[in-house]
């Protein structure tokens, strides 16, 4: 018998040191058993050495949990849209509402001391259970609200907009919940190890598998993409910045000249050679688009991908949280963006996201040289009809 994973801050021994789970255990998977997933355990109560001394990891559980929800709510305030017509903008507050309700509950266990050790051990199973059942409804709604969205809300249908979105997510977490109870299994197990005279006691809590194949399939597809371009990414990224930058004083200044000059020539001598470097080194809308979302997002897939590679388990509640929530509404809406840009252009209806789209599509081969624009970062009004 063998576990994959074992969820614990403190070193727990593998699976050479023959750990035998006693009669209070179910039988585990092997590793190499195919017809099972693996189980990750989380360690709530461990006794180690001749003396026993015990080590009760609740409140270590209840640091990490506290970790998250501080980090989330300053990621929310920092980065999140706040548009409560967007679907997306209340699934990120509610993730945050339930990570501080449940590290309020685990820190209550924690603080008055449970009477039995299966109260952690409830809150954690159930807990994981709840959140990797979010994941595939959250992306699927969001898509739909995109996709069937107005253009423009009254200040009347943008109210009940926002009341159906919290009706609509509470609606979600409740099923969620219910799945939860109703085939998770909250078993306090009891498992021994001899070599080292250890023992713990432990509960099953979940992945979510969504999440990992998102984040495995998302960066190898952009690996695999960008790979025949590298020697053009460093080019196109100070393009992108360049842009960036018009876009910065031209917001100062309230003129388009600086974008004019930014791309076009000023010269007759230079436009040909502008034209030349256009048409053969510009890289297609959907190369440019991926560049800018990996821009932003690459370093949050590697880190994600190195954990699943050197075997940390993460559960449920703590990868479904809102770095992978905003990293998947920016790829709902760069996909969305390669949609629509086919007819309208950079300015889209959609919502501000943090890749800048409509820079990118300025150094694709979709914004050809004799192009002028007119109005790189256009007025609210224009741009943005989710201010409601």
């Amino acid at each position: 018998m063998s576990i994959q994973f074992l969820l614990s801050f403190t070193e727990f021994p593998g699976t050479s040191e023959h750990c035998s789970p006693s009669q209070m255990l179910p039988e585990l998977p092997s590793l190499f058993d195919t017809s099972h997933t693996f189980r990750m355990l989380a360690i709530i109560h461990e006794w180690e050495g001749m003396s026993a001394s015990h080590t009760d990891n609740t409140g270590k559980y209840v640091s990490l949990l506290l970790s998250k929800a501080g980090l989330e709510t300053a990621i929310f305030y920092l980065w999140c849209q706040k548009r409560y017509t967007i679907f997306m903008s209340v699934c990120s507050l509610s993730i945050i509402v339930a990570d501080w309700v449940m590290t309020i509950l685990m820190a209550a266990v924690w603080l008055l001391g449970p009477v039995h050790s299966f109260t952690p051990c409830l809150l954690l199973t159930n807990a994981s259970a709840t959140y990797a059942a979010l994941p595939l409804p959250m992306i699927c709604l969001s898509l739909t609200d995109y996709l069937l969205r107005d253009k423009a809300l009254s200040k009347g249908r943008a109210f009940l907009k926002t009341l159906g979105n919290i009706l609509l997510t509470l609606l979600m977490w409740l099923l969620a919940f219910m799945c939860s109870f109703s085939h998770a299994d909250a078993k306090l197990m009891d498992m021994s190890c001899s070599k080292r005279l250890k023992k713990a006691l432990v509960c099953e809590v979940e992945e979510s598998k969504l999440v990992i194949n998102f984040i495995a399939g998302i960066f190898t597809a952009i690996l695999l993409t960008l790979l025949p371009f590298c020697s053009h990414i460093p080019q196109w990224v100070r393009d992108a910045d360049k842009f960036c930058e018009a876009e910065e004083e031209q917001e100062k200044v309230g003129n388009n000249l600086l974008l004019t000059s930014t791309l076009c020539p000023e010269t007759k001598g230079d436009e040909k050679s502008y034209l030349t470097d256009t048409i053969h080194h510009r890289p297609p809308l959907w190369i440019s688009l991926i560049l800018g979302f990996a821009t932003f997002w690459m370093p949050f897939l590697a880190v994600s991908l190195a954990c699943l590679v050197f075997g940390l388990g993460v559960p449920a509640y703590i990868s479904v949280n809102l770095l992978w929530l905003e990293c998947t509404n920016s790829l709902l809406l760069g996909v969305l963006f390669w949609v629509k840009s086919k007819t309208l252009g950079p300015h889209t209806n959609l919502p501000e996201n943090l890749c800048s789209w409509h820079i990118y599509w300025h150094i694709s081969t979709e914004m050809q040289p004799e192009l002028m624009v007119p109005e790189l970062n256009p007025s609210k009004e224009k741009r943005n009809t989710y201010d409601v």
